[in-house]
This record gives structure tokens, sequence and C-alpha cells, in this order.
């Protein structure tokens, strides 16, 4: 049971949290922090918070459990403010999607890493932003990731492995460099192709042709296009490397698919296709409710 939770960041992954946790009847008081105080406000009125204030320091003033769900760029201050205010026994987690990215920004702000910091990541979420868009079942048969350091006090860990629990999601453990290159493939890869699709074909002479006619497929694979673009530009920089290389891995595939539609090599073609296919295939009908 977490007597008062402080959500900093209150949007689609901070809101389902809190309302998940609601739900499930594992939280006593629950205080948002954000920078829209309108924002704010709404989740007062739909009770996905009881309170909230602006400054974060304020906000995790007696909060036994901080959750941080803010940009990538704006963590390392974050925890150099919060850091020395926290109560003496609070765990502080957060939902960041590139974790190397949020220990080093902890351990500059604190001079280490400290023992009450849990690296998280629940993998799940949508292409809409705002707590309006929050709903209690986000997490529900979805998987988050944490991974602790040495320096984490097990008992954290414990108590996020938890919290996470009570919302219904499955719980695992990674190093962080084993996160950032299984995310930089499964997650950050796919968002960049269909942000980079989208933004090629609004450049293209005949755009509004081809968005008008774009059939469903194009809407399902583009989907994620309409993503937070502050939150990706942050998560970019922060995964560079792990994501640069699986840009070049793949513009190699592409580079090589263009030369086979080129020169007209069906035979190539298709043992790509029937690949692709039979790996796609296995994955959805071997795929366990979490996947």
């Amino acid at each position: 049971m977490i007597e008062r939770l402080a959500v900093i960041g209150v949007g689609l992954i901070g809101g389902s949290l809190a309302r998940a946790l609601r739900m499930a009847g594992q939280v006593g008081e629950i205080i948002g922090c954000g920078r829209s105080r309108e924002n704010l406000e709404l989740a007062v009125e739909l009770g996905v918070i009881d309170r909230y204030a602006q400054d974060p320091s304020i906000a995790v003033r007696d909060a036994d459990l901080v959750f941080l769900a803010v940009p990538m760029g704006a963590m390392r201050e974050l925890i150099k403010q919060i850091a020395p205010l926290r109560r003496a026994d609070a765990v502080v987690t957060d939902g960041g999607s590139v974790k190397s990215s949020v220990v080093a920004d902890t351990r500059a702000a604190c001079a280490g890493m400290p023992a009450w910091f849990v690296p998280g990541h629940p993998i799940a979420g949508t292409e809409r932003s705002g707590v309006g868009a929050s709903f209690p079942e986000l997490f529900r048969q979805r998987r988050v990731i944490l991974t602790p350091l040495p320096e984490t006090d097990p008992q954290a860990t414990e108590r996020v492995r938890a919290m996470w629990q009570a919302t219904g999601a499955e719980v695992s453990e990674m190093s962080v460099a084993h996160h950032d290159e299984l995310l930089a493939a499964t997650s950050h890869l796919p968002h960049m192709l269909a942000f980079g699709l989208v933004d090629a074909l609004t450049r293209m002479d005949c755009r509004d042709e081809i968005f008008r006619y774009a059939a469903g497929g194009f809407r399902d694979f583009t989907r994620i296009a309409s993503s937070n673009p502050v939150m990706w530009r942050d998560i970019c920089i922060a995964n560079r490397e792990s994501l640069s290389a699986m840009l070049a891995r793949f513009s190699t595939e592409m580079s090589d698919l263009a030369a086979s539609i080129r020169d007209a090599d069906g035979e190539q073609l298709l043992d790509i296709f029937t690949r692709a296919k039979a790996a796609r295939d296995a994955f959805v009908d071997g795929a366990s409710p979490l996947d």
C-alpha cells in the first residue's frame, strides 16, 4: 500500500499509473505535479489525482513513493531538485525509455547512484498524450522492465515491483545496456520509420493526393508518428548510440531490398518476404496476452 504517491508529469503514463493504483486500492493520496495548470486541474476533475503542486520539491514532500514521467531532457534537473527534499524513506522510480540516460542523469544529480532510485520502464503507451488520454488498464498484461544497479536497495526494487504488479503488469529485470539495445530495436526504430516516412511524404509535390488516398495499412503503420515530438526528440538523443546502430543496420537492409527490386530479382524478393511473413506469423501466433 502506497500512503502518498507523487506523480511528476501527469500525462498518459503518469495519469494511467495513478488511475490503475487507485482502482486497485493500492494508494492513499495522489499528488500531481507538472507545468500545465490546466492539465493538473483536469486531473483533479477526473479524479486522477487528489491535489497538485507545480513545484516538484513541494509535490514530493511527505510522499513515500515518487514516479517521474517527464521528458528525458528534463530528468537531471528534476532529480537534482527533488533529491534533497524527498522523505528519508521514500523510493523514487521513473518511466523513461532510455535507462542509460536516466542513470547518468541520476548519478550526476546526486553525485553517485542513490540506493533509493529504481530505474524502470513500462512497455506500454499510445500515440495520445495528456491526462485526458490516461486510463487504468494501460499496463494490464503489459511488461515493465526494471534495471536496478548494484547500488540499488533491494527493498526499494521490491516496492517498485509491487507497485507495477498492482496495475496488472508483468515485471522483469535486465541490465541497463541490454534494455537500451532491446528498446532501440523494438520501439525506437519503428517510431523513427514512421516519423521519417510521414515527413518524407509531406515534402512530395503530390502529398495531398498521397494522404487523401492512403489506405488502412498506411494509417496503421504511421499511427505512432502522432506521438509526442518533444519526448521522441529526447529519446533519440538519449539513446543515440544504440539507435544509430539499428538505423544503420536497417539502412543496409533497405539498400539491399532496393537493389533486389531494381534488378527485378524475384527469387530474392520472395525469400525476404517469406522469411518476414514466417517470423511475423510465429510472433503473433506464439504471443502470450502480455505481448
